[in-house]
């Protein structure tokens, strides 16, 4: 085999890479699929079939999948984090309308909104090992993690409040009442404030982890319901699904420090490798809209399935190995 063969089958394969690395991965939750789309494009090039009402995603802690929740269907769908790819089907994860791992990675949570439980996994790298499911009630839809890994927060949203869990024993550490309809948690870097967003109260409520008492509160935008970090610690995103808006939130500050319209429901949220673009499902317009950061404009908007919600960007991967000067 020359080496211009080896050099030209490289340069294919790199590229055959690269391009799955371009794509985008959006849940359709009301339509059973999930669409593919191409960043560079700005367009769908796939709309694939999934389990019935997939909401969130995630991706493991080694870096290697991203996981699909399918509620109905009580399945995850392992996808390759980095070509998008199907790997396999973890049955048996029972309504999983939220979840998330641990930042040490040895557990693995799940919400779930339409049967009232909150399951918490034991997990090895591979394989979950369910530990314990505790009945909530409350319809349970969102959750973070302490970063030490010891307590898992969890929203339940017809009850108006939050309850922590410690992951060690999985007993509930604490159960109070934050205010109407409390959806999307982040837990500060500093582990010693918990933000709620309260999607009946257009605001955001700082609680102490440790007791669940609140401590703060932050005026937003109508519907105010998911987060997501910017990437520096101080600075995080949050939708407002009523009022069709994203507020840039200072957390050093506890202000907004900017708010820009997003219309039709924006909701879930991922920012592109070179964290040069926000991308943010809309909810309503069965379309997702791309947020340029640095100038915090809208450009562009890109038709998708049925109620689109979970949203990853698939990670670039290593350039291939240059083939060999001489055979």
């Amino acid at each position: 085999m020359n080496s211009a063969f080896i050099a030209a089958l490289a340069l294919v394969l790199g590229a055959s890479t690269l391009a799955r690395a371009d794509q985008v991965i959006v849940l359709n939750s009301e339509e059973a699929s999930y669409s593919v789309l191409s960043r560079s494009q700005r367009a769908e090039v796939q709309r694939l079939p999934l389990g019935r009402e997939p909401h969130h995603l995630i991706q493991t802690p080694d870096g290697k999948e991203v996981l699909i929740a399918s509620t109905v269907t009580n399945e995850l769908v392992a996808l390759d984090t980095k070509t998008g790819e199907r790997k396999r089907t973890i049955p048996g994860i029972v309504d999983a309308y939220q979840l998330g791992f641990s930042p040490d990675g040895k557990w693995f949570v799940t919400a779930s909104y339409r049967l009232d439980h909150v399951d918490i996994y034991r997990y090895d790298g591979t394989t979950f090992t369910l530990a314990n499911r505790t009945f909530t009630g409350g319809m349970p839809s969102h959750l973070t993690f302490g970063t030490d890994s010891k307590t898992v927060f969890v929203s339940l949203q017809q009850s108006s409040r939050v309850v922590a869990f410690d992951l060690a024993t999985q007993a509930i550490k604490w159960n109070m009442e934050v205010g109407k309809v409390p959806a999307g948690l982040v837990m500060l870097p500093d582990n010693k404030r918990l933000l709620v967003a309260l999607t009946g109260e257009d605001a955001v409520v700082m609680l102490d982890p440790a007791t669940g008492i609140m401590t703060g509160r932050l005026q937003t935008g109508r519907g105010a319901h998911n987060f997501w970090p910017k990437g520096d610690g101080r600075y995080w995103f949050l939708s407002n699904r009523v009022e069709g808006t994203i507020s840039l939130i200072d957390t050093q500050e506890m202000k907004v420090d900017s708010t820009v319209r997003v219309p039709g429901g924006p909701d879930c949220m991922d920012i592109t490798p070179d964290g040069k673009e926000l991308w943010v499902t809309q909810r309503f317009l069965r379309r997702i809209a791309i947020l340029d950061l640095a100038t915090l404009k809208l450009t562009g908007s890109i038709p998708v399935g049925k109620s689109p919600h979970g949203v990853f960007i698939l990670k670039t991967p290593v350039m291939p190995m240059r083939a060999a000067a001489n055979d």
